[in-house]
C-alpha cells in the first residue's frame, strides 16, 4: 500500500505542474474561471493529504526525525530534505495555491492570482525530489523508473 500511495504522489505532482502553468497562463490573460483553479487545487491538497500520511508513517520524514534526531537531521542535506525541506517547501506552496484560488473566487484581480501562482510554482519546482539532485535526494521522474 505504501508503494501506490507513493506512486500516486508522484504522479499528481506532474498534475500539479501541468495545473500551475495551464492556470498561469489563463489567469495573466485575464480570465476569471475558477475551473481550472479548482482541479490544481482539489490535487495540490489531495496531494498534501498523500505526502502527509507518508510522513507520519513512512521510512523518511518523521520517523527520520525520531531515529536520528532533529540536529542530526539539520546536519546532513538528505535527512534535512526529507525531514524539513520537502514537506515545509510544499505546504507553503500549496498554501500559495490556496490563496490565489480564494482571491480568484472571490472576484479578486486575476493577475495576482497569477503572480501568487508563480511563487507556489518557484517554491514546488525547488521542493521535488528530482533525479539530477544529490544523493539521497533524487527520484525517479515517474513511478517504476530509475534514476
Amino acid at each position: 500500500m505504501a508503494t501506490g500511495l507513493l506512486h500516486l504522489h508522484n504522479v499528481l505532482r506532474w498534475v500539479i505542474l501541468i495545473f500551475l502553468i495551464l492556470n498561469i497562463i489563463n489567469q495573466i490573460a485575464g480570465n476569471r474561471k475558477i475551473g481550472l483553479s479548482k482541479i490544481l487545487l482539489i490535487s495540490a491538497h489531495t496531494t498534501l493529504l498523500l505526502g502527509l500520511i507518508q510522513y507520519f508513517t513512512g521510512q523518511v520524514g518523521f520517523n527520520t526525525i525520531v531515529q536520528n534526531g532533529f540536529g542530526e537531521c539539520m546536519k546532513d542535506p538528505a535527512l534535512r530534505f526529507w525531514a524539513v525541506e520537502h514537506i515545509l517547501g510544499n505546504i507553503l506552496g500549496i498554501v500559495f495555491i490556496t490563496i490565489s484560488h480564494v482571491k480568484l473566487k472571490k472576484g479578486g484581480n486575476p493577475r495576482t492570482s497569477a503572480y501568487l501562482l508563480m511563487i507556489a510554482l518557484v517554491i514546488i519546482m525547488v521542493s521535488i525530489p528530482w533525479p539530477f539532485r544529490d544523493l539521497g535526494i533524487g527520484r525517479p521522474l515517474f513511478p517504476g523508473m530509475s534514476i
